[in-house]
């Protein structure tokens, strides 16, 4: 019983016969003798592998120590492809919203060329000398004269980021 306990608790443990050796100061044959019931440690020997292995001292004497179930691996695997099917879903929507964003950031873009297109620069036809006129057609002239040299390089970018974010197959 008690070698069968040893030899189940060190390979639950991933210890070799070496390593536990190594670690109790005997040498390897003498934990092969232990679990092949040749031999049994002596009482000091039997703390240190109690303390060593982590299992009280009854259970090596006496309770039997099954092995790691199986199942509980395959329940372990069984979440972890859930968490990775969550998180595969997650930076899926995230590239999504982050396409779409910028694909509606270049309609934008060209929508207000288009309209200051069809405006066709009317701030050059207002009458500067009202003040209600003159402050708004600056205000007009200053967004488009802006907007002119900015939006373009905006454009590239939100098309290239558009491109990159679309979906590989």
């Amino acid at each position: 019983m008690l070698s069968e306990n040893i030899k189940a608790v060190r390979k639950a443990k991933g210890l070799s016969q070496q390593e536990l050796a190594v670690q109790l100061n005997v040498v390897r044959q003498t934990v092969s003798k232990w679990e092949q019931g040749l031999s049994v440690p002596d009482s000091d020997l039997l703390l240190r592998l109690s303390e060593l292995l982590g299992t009280p001292v009854s259970a090596l004497l006496g309770e039997t120590v099954t092995e790691p179930q199986t199942d509980e691996l395959k329940a372990i695997c069984a979440k972890l492809e859930v968490i990775n099917l969550q998180l595969a879903q997650r930076e899926e929507s995230r590239r999504k919203a982050l396409h779409g964003s910028f694909v509606f950031l270049c309609a934008v873009i060209a929508s207000i060329f288009a309209g200051l297109f069809l405006l066709q620069s009317p701030y050059l036809e207002w009458d500067y000398s009202a003040p209600e006129t003159a402050v708004l057609g600056v205000t007009f002239h200053s967004f488009e004269w802006l907007f002119v040299r900015v939006a373009p390089l905006a454009l590239l970018g939100a098309a290239a980021g558009a491109f990159l974010t679309r979906k590989k197959e």
